[in-house]
C-alpha cells in the first residue's frame, strides 16, 4: 500500500538506479524507506525527529539526506525527472518576468543615506 507523500513505483523506478550503492560495510536501512522518509519529511515540513518511526531513525534519515545532498545525487535526481517530464512533453520552459512588479527598496540597491554624495557636498565637507 502506498500512503499519502510516499513515491510511487514509477517514481522509484525512475530514481532507484540513481541512487549512490555502498561497496562495503554493514547491512543498512532499504533506501526506499529512506527516500520516502526524507519525502514525507519535506512534504508534511515537520522536524526530523518527528518523521514517524516506519521510516527507520531519524538519524539515518538525516545522515542519508546530508550525504545524497552533499555527493549530488538530489541534483541526478532533478535531472532526470525533467528529463523524463520533457521528453512526454509535460514542461514548459517558457519563462517570463515583468519587471514592473519587481520592487526594491532604495536601501537594498545599497543607497547612501541621506541622499547621494555629491562633489559639492564632498568639499564643504558635509556627509
Amino acid at each position: 500500500m502506498i500512503r499519502r507523500h510516499e513515491l510511487s513505483d514509477a517514481e522509484w523506478e525512475l530514481l532507484e538506479p540513481l541512487l549512490p550503492r555502498p561497496t562495503k560495510g554493514r547491512p543498512r536501512l532499504d533506501d526506499r524507506t529512506v527516500l520516502n522518509g526524507i519525502v514525507w519529511k519535506f512534504r508534511t515540513g515537520v522536524a526530523w525527529r518527528d518523521v514517524p518511526p516506519r521510516y527507520g531513525s531519524w538519524a539515518t534519515l538525516h545522515t542519508r539526506f546530508r550525504r545524497w545532498a552533499g555527493d549530488g545525487t538530489f541534483d541526478l535526481m532533478l535531472r532526470a525527472a525533467q528529463a523524463k517530464a520533457d521528453a512526454a512533453g509535460d514542461i514548459d520552459w517558457l519563462v517570463s518576468v515583468d519587471s514592473t512588479i519587481v520592487r526594491a527598496h532604495q536601501h537594498a540597491a545599497g543607497a547612501r543615506k541621506g541622499g547621494p554624495r555629491t562633489r559639492r557636498s564632498v568639499a564643504r565637507g558635509a556627509g
